[in-house]
């Protein structure tokens, strides 16, 4: 006799066609964001699905799990997708690498506004994960990687790496989530004034690229 029992086909089909359904319902309230903004109700993401509300909540337990499985998606399909590519793409030098980086948040918040308003809406909720901060410390803890491996290539202490690079990203996202809600310069004059801030502080702090 085995020492386990077959496993249930028809229980792992049910169970993949409830976690099939569930994405699916929550790519329909990311389109719901994108056409009603960032206070879209459970009805707007019934609509975006063709389904009734009753359905929604089949598979949710509320609409604080419905709101954290958007942000969730938000983070792992377009937010972290751009910016860790552009940390991780090579570049020509520091200044081209910054305006890479700082260029895909900006053209973000260009190309999803809703998407931008949604996340950072929902920052800070009372006994729910913040998961745009989780976002921003895996950028940081990206940045803070590359910073240390020049740091350490030069014989030099990597301490610093970590502040500089949680700096930088305070620092972008901040400022960018401001010049959203304004617009007091285009989206390029922005990027530009945040890589010389950034570049001129880096500048003087990191070693030269090997």
């Amino acid at each position: 006799m085995p020492d386990t029992p077959p496993q249930d086909g028809r229980r792992s089909r049910w169970t993949e066609h409830r976690r099939a359904r569930r994405e699916d319902l929550i790519g329909a309230a990311v389109e719901a964001v994108r056409s009603t903004g960032p206070d879209f109700a459970v009805d707007d993401v019934a609509r975006s699905a063709g389904v009734s509300k009753t359905v929604i909540y089949r598979y949710f337990s509320d609409k604080d799990e419905l709101v954290d499985a958007v942000l969730e998606r938000i983070s792992d399909t377009v937010l972290l997708p751009r910016l860790l590519g552009e940390i991780v793409r090579e570049h020509g030098d520091d200044r081209a690498a910054l305006r890479a980086v700082i260029t895909a948040f900006v053209a973000l918040i260009e190309d999803e506004p809703e998407l931008h308003r949604f996340a950072y809406a929902h920052t800070g909720r009372s006994g729910r994960a913040d998961l745009v901060a989780a976002t921003e410390h895996r950028i940081a803890d990206a940045l803070a990687g590359l910073f240390a491996e020049r740091l350490e290539a030069a014989g030099r202490p990597s301490g610093a790496a970590r502040t500089w690079a949680y700096g930088l990203v305070g620092m972008v996202q901040l400022t960018s989530h401001w010049w959203a809600t304004t617009r007091p310069v285009p989206a390029g004059e922005l990027v530009e004034q945040l890589v010389a801030l950034a570049d001129g502080g880096l500048g003087s702090l990191l070693p030269p690229r090997a």
